[in-house]
């Protein structure tokens, strides 16, 4: 009975003695380059995790970019410019045209809330066309109508200054319209809102 126990002892530390130096030669062997190739290539063929904190972070940075860019007068000038096929001069001394009117008709705060978040409107206003030297009174028809009434009417002279800075710009009356629906559609963004708040309460009879 003693024996047999001596000889699973003996066997029982036999095996786990060479499960040991399998174990450290197969560790060797991975250490130097030497490992199962099955072993190697599961490791290399599982897939990372991708890390979803930093796709979520890129996807919110990409739509903050696209929702707080700030509105431009070369943005809306370019626009314009698309949209209507006028020429870039056109466009500029168009919408300078309009924007000297909205001051006009705003309160200076309105104005300032204008131009703090559509920068460069002050440069289109200098771009519209000089019409001081134009006589009143000189035309026929309706127009000369406008410039008679304008004279008793500082309302009517506005709106017919207007008229005549499009057409000294080579552009039709017919076209202030359109510049305004444009600007407003150019401006219906969150940060644009309140540019397009001040130009709609600005315009008054212009486009009436």
């Amino acid at each position: 009975m003693k024996k047999t126990i001596i000889f699973l002892a003996i066997s029982t530390l036999s095996f786990s003695a060479i499960a040991e130096e399998s174990s450290w030669l197969d560790d060797l062997k991975n250490f130097v380059g030497l490992g199962d190739d099955k072993t190697q290539t599961a490791a290399e063929d599982t897939p990372e995790t991708p890390n979803t904190d930093v796709l979520v972070a890129a996807k919110d940075q990409s739509l903050t970019a696209e929702t707080s860019a700030m509105p431009s007068t070369d943005g809306l000038v370019s626009m314009l410019t698309s949209s209507l096929g006028v020429s870039t001069d056109q466009a500029s001394g168009g919408m300078g045209a309009i924007f000297n009117y909205v001051k006009d008709n705003v309160s200076m705060d309105q104005f300032s809330q204008l131009t703090g978040s559509l920068p460069g409107v002050d440069g289109l206003i200098g771009q519209m066309p000089d019409i001081s030297q134009l006589s009143s009174g000189s035309s026929e028809g309706y127009g000369g109508l406008l410039d008679k009434a304008s004279e008793y009417s500082d309302s009517v002279k506005s709106v017919n200054d207007v008229k005549k800075q499009f057409e000294a710009l080579g552009l039709k009356p017919e076209m202030i319209s359109s510049f305004v629906s444009s600007a407003q559609s150019y401006l219906d963004t969150e940060p644009g809102q309140q540019a397009k708040q001040v130009l709609t309460d600005g315009i008054g009879k212009l486009v009436g």
